[in-house]
């Protein structure tokens, strides 16, 4: 009885042990490269090694983080293993297009064939636009488009800014009004190393606030000598409409060399424009409401005119008969006052100029009236002598 639990806890025994090998094992083995999505380096796969201006090649991508944002450029003077030597400024950005991953990390846009505007060995360039940086160079050939060798770049040389970067150039009308600033960044490096530096590129990066730098390559065009030193202009540009504090960064060979604030003013241009229209707006609809209203409101005017005219015209009329009736009062008055003017012992028709007569004659009153003094001599009273005597 005791043989066969001692044998049962020995069963038991190694199958424990079994299981825990199987577990250490498991945790001990990598994960398969699926379990680990982005893990593998982004590709870039064309449909045709070579096309013409004009024409278009499909681009299939295979690595990439899922649903990301992409820009496709077709860049000169770079190879895949150099990479894009001159920056995006040697690429056609003008016909550059974006495309997004999907769920799994691939992608696939047809790209136009442009000419580059430096020489080729050419790329299609992919690289992200947010996020995590990434990229990657398929080697292209434009059908047409002039082949130059890369410049050379000597590992020997190092350069050192021997004095302070600045800031040359001012902005434009069309900067006040929103277009992108644009700045020279200038300084002076030596070469402190044995071999001399052919057409250096350098890389610059311009950030705004608590956000990281955006780098691109810019490449300057000269050879700076062992124990030499070279004055440096690289163009710095940023977006439309950018306005604030930002930090411009010059990195060459992986080390930041120098950085330089640049401060940027606002666009007032913008403000002064869309305040004119809020009041340009209202008033060209005010202005063009009043002309609807003119177009159709002169029949009404019409009408109106045409009453006012029948309404003078009757007034007119009115004027016109009354004019004889107060003609007739006039000279009834007239005649009334000649006969006050005429003595009450006159006779005959009434002469019509006996009023203005009358008022130029003398007046006299009754104890100096010849009249009536010549009556009394002639027509004595009865006590007279005269009378006595018949």
């Amino acid at each position: 009885m005791s043989a066969k639990r001692n044998g049962k806890r020995n069963r038991t025994a190694g199958l424990r042990a079994v299981v825990a090998l199987a577990l250490l094992g498991s945790a001990l083995l990598p994960w398969p490269a699926a379990a680990a999505p982005g893990a593998d380096k982004p590709t870039v796969t064309l449909s045709a090694a070579q096309a013409g201006k004009g024409g278009s090649v499909t681009v299939k991508g295979e690595g990439w983080r899922p649903e990301a944002l992409l820009m496709m450029l077709i860049c000169g003077q770079s190879t895949p293993g150099e990479g894009v030597v001159g920056g995006t400024n040697a690429c056609a950005n003008a016909e550059g297009r974006a495309v997004t991953t999907g769920k799994d990390g691939t992608f696939r846009k047809k790209l136009p064939v442009a000419e580059p505007p430096e020489p080729c060995p050419c790329v299609v360039h992919v690289a992200t636009v947010t996020g995590e940086k990434a990229k990657a160079d398929a080697a292209f050939k434009v059908a047409g488009h002039p082949v130059k060798p890369l410049p050379e770049q000597s590992g020997g040389g190092r350069l050192s800014v021997l004095s302070d970067t600045r800031m040359e150039g001012s902005g434009s009308l069309l900067t006040w009004f929103g277009a992108p600033p644009r700045r020279t960044l200038v300084f002076t490096v030596g070469n402190v190393g044995p071999a001399p530096l052919k057409d250096p590129v350098f890389q610059v990066g311009t950030s705004h606030g608590v956000f990281a730098p955006q780098w691109e390559e810019r490449q300057w065009r000269g050879t700076v000598a062992p124990g030499k030193k070279a004055r440096i202009e690289l163009p710095v540009e940023l977006s439309a409409g950018a306005h604030g504090d930002y930090l411009v960064s010059l990195k060459f060979g992986g080390k930041v060399l120098a950085e330089q604030p640049w401060g940027v003013g606002r666009p007032w241009g913008v403000t002064v424009f869309w305040l004119l229209l809020c009041l340009v707006v209202p008033a060209a609809v005010f202005r063009l409401g009043m002309a609807v209203v003119d177009r159709l409101g002169p029949r009404r005017r019409r009408a109106g005119g045409r009453h006012r005219t029948g309404r003078l015209a009757e007034l007119t009329d009115r004027l016109a008969r009354l004019r004889p009736a107060q003609d007739a009062a006039a000279t009834d008055e007239r005649t009334r006052a000649s006969r006050v003017a005429r003595p009450s012992g006159g006779s005959g028709a009434p002469d019509p100029g006996s009023a203005e007569r009358t008022a130029a004659l003398p007046w006299f009153t009754p104890d100096t009236d010849p009249g009536a003094s010549a009556g009394r001599l002639s027509a004595p009273s009865d006590n007279s002598p005269t009378k006595g005597k018949t």
